[in-house]
């Protein structure tokens, strides 16, 4: 049995190819289109999860489609019916883009991929729901989904046990927690459903003043964590923005101007939403608790990644075990689409867990040798052993030094296939890559990764992170350890390491622990500021070329920026803008 799931036209666009009931390869379109968060027809992913399991495209059984457009037409139709005349720019704005795409998905994807088999849709929060159950340990448990809006539904509950799912309660558009926190998200200049996570990390900076006055007029929150937005203060149920000038009234301040200086006012509001968010998720996931009786919590939707909320509900002891779906986005919503239809169709009985390691496009010696020798690069092929110690060594000494190797990443987050990584203990180091390597705001947090089995002795509660999902608390005995990836507020989102997932990162922790008695390392993506984590190693090039790395480690070939002249680093930063 082989399924295609497709997520598109939204954000967030990917592709993913299950097996016999197992997830075989998945990818999100921007790290082909380099286009961050493409919302463009997944074209690119597609060809690459059919490449990558020897799939022709009229060998697949089905093809899944992550949600019901007719559905999600009619919540929008209402929604602007019900606010005729304000609503005519954006009634304007999106009906050529259904009228001509959206509505005719099933003809787009037989036309487009030439495919002659069925098309199936499914309901946007039970592929969500299917996306952390089926991917999760547990062979039964609680499922809360959390986002911004499905069809109609914004937040679900349910229950998985073995191959089924049911979900069992929904709170619906236009009352909505993922949409609150957008709005405060584009109030405060940044970009909604791209930056909310800057959100989140600037609110560690400020404090909740204004948490109160959030809940005395914009949202009404009730016990259940059901919540009911006051729509006077909104415009993205019928305009073409998330608020306006009654939003601006309410705090006495207009909007931020995108990447004018941040303000106290500005942090004082991130932390204000981020306490509110807080605040609903709790609730939300008592009630889930009370519903399902399950001791054990999956969780998915964009909301789930805030990992701060979800580090607050870990320690909350609500639930024995808790599990995000890395993906939880969107992306993830073609995985959970295509393995739900899988079991659905089969009746496969056995649950069969997918990890979200190696899933992605991954590269060849030859291919990125052949890529060096074209552009006149010197580099080292060394041993595996020779490579951990170079990487270590460079480290300790102060190093930048990039990692590129083995199937990247699916999902938001750079797991040490496709990573930067730094030297934790220098204070010096957060500021010196957000200026010179990612050219990013400078309150912006990096995450730590360490050995899994010595995480405890660093950060609280002692519990395995391999997907950089939860907000961890620092221990007071490690914070001057390991300053450059302790936030400002004492806590880290950390990613734990075994070696069976991540050999090469994992003796990379354990020789730099050796040099230096730290088992941990800074870890962020390879990319720049605006682009998506380096897929090609012409992505790991022009990256490296362009910032302030050190050293880039593609497989067992090693560059070091010190050998290369500054005529020709010049001449690659030229030809790396040109690719």
């Amino acid at each position: 049995m082989k399924i295609l799931g497709i997520s598109c036209f939204y954000h967030d666009s990917a592709a993913a190819l299950v097996v016999d009931g197992v997830l075989r390869a998945a990818a999100q379109e921007e790290r082909f289109s380099g286009i961050k968060h493409d919302a463009g027809f997944p074209g690119q992913a597609i060809e690459f999860c059919l490449d990558k399991t020897g799939c022709g495209i009229n060998d697949l059984d089905h093809i899944v489609f992550y949600d019901k457009p007719l559905t999600k037409f009619d919540r929008i139709l209402s929604s602007y019916l019900a606010t005729v005349p304000f609503s005519y720019n954006a009634f304007r704005t999106a009906m050529p883009a259904w009228l001509r795409r959206k509505l005719w998905l099933p003809q787009i994807i037989k036309k487009d991929l030439d495919y002659g088999g069925s098309v199936l849709f499914i309901d946007h929060h039970l592929s969500h729901a299917a996306g952390a159950f089926y991917s999760s340990p547990f062979e039964k448990a609680a499922i809360l989904t959390v986002d911004g809006v499905g069809e109609w539904a914004t937040a679900s509950i349910g229950q998985g046990f073995g191959n089924e799912i049911r979900l069992r309660k929904a709170m619906n558009y236009p009352h909505s927690v993922g949409l609150l926190y957008s709005a405060f998200t584009y109030f405060l200049g940044f970009q909604v459903n791209s930056a909310e996570y800057k959100v989140m990390g600037l609110a560690p900076y400020g404090k909740p003043l204004y948490a109160d006055l959030i809940k005395d007029k914009i949202v009404r929150i009730f016990d259940d964590g059901s919540l009911q937005l006051n729509l006077h203060y909104f415009r993205f149920h019928y305009g073409l923005a998330m608020v306006g000038r009654r939003f601006e009234r309410l705090f006495g301040r207009p909007r931020r101007l995108p990447e004018s200086d941040l303000t106290d006012s500005d942090r004082n509001l991130a932390a204000s939403v981020q306490a509110v968010t807080e605040e609903i998720l709790l609730k939300m996931a008592a009630h889930c608790r009370e519903v399902t009786g399950e001791p054990d919590l999956c969780l998915s939707g964009g909301v789930a990644l805030n990992c701060a909320a979800a580090g607050k509900l870990v320690k909350s002891n609500l639930y024995d075990r808790i599990y995000i779906q890395p993906a939880a986005t969107d992306s993830g919503g073609a995985a959970g689409a295509a393995i739900y239809v899988d079991y659905s169709l089969t009746g496969r009985r056995d649950k069969i867990r997918q990890p979200y390691f190696s899933l992605g496009p991954a590269y060849t010696r030859e291919e990125i040798t052949s890529l060096l020798t074209d552009h006149r690069i010197p580099f080292g092929t060394e041993s595996p052993g020779r490579i951990v110690s170079r990487a270590a060594t460079a480290l300790a000494g102060g190093k930048i030094v990039a990692l590129f190797h083995r199937s990247m990443e699916f999902g938001p987050r750079a797991l040490g296939f496709r990573s930067i990584l730094a030297d934790p203990r220098q204070a010096a180091m957060k500021e010196r890559i957000n200026r010179a390597v990612k050219f990013r705001e400078p309150f912006r947090p990096f995450a730590p990764v360490v050995i899994e089995e010595k995480a405890g002795d660093y950060f609280e509660p002692e519990m395995a992170s391999p997907y950089m999902l939860f907000n961890f608390h620092v221990r007071e005995s490690a914070r001057k350890l390991i300053p450059a990836v302790t936030h400002v507020d004492g806590s880290a989102r950390i990613q734990t390491v075994r070696r069976d997932n991540n050999p090469l990162l994992y003796d990379i922790l354990g020789e730099f622990e050796k040099l230096t008695g730290v088992p941990v390392l800074l870890n962020t993506s390879l990319n720049l500021r605006g682009r998506p984590i380096a897929r090609t190693p012409r992505d790991a090039l022009a990256t490296f070329v362009s910032s302030g790395i050190d050293l880039l480690i593609m497989e067992n070939i090693i560059i070091d920026k010190s050998e290369l002249d500054s005529v020709s680093l010049n001449e690659l930063k030229l030809s790396a803008g040109q690719d």
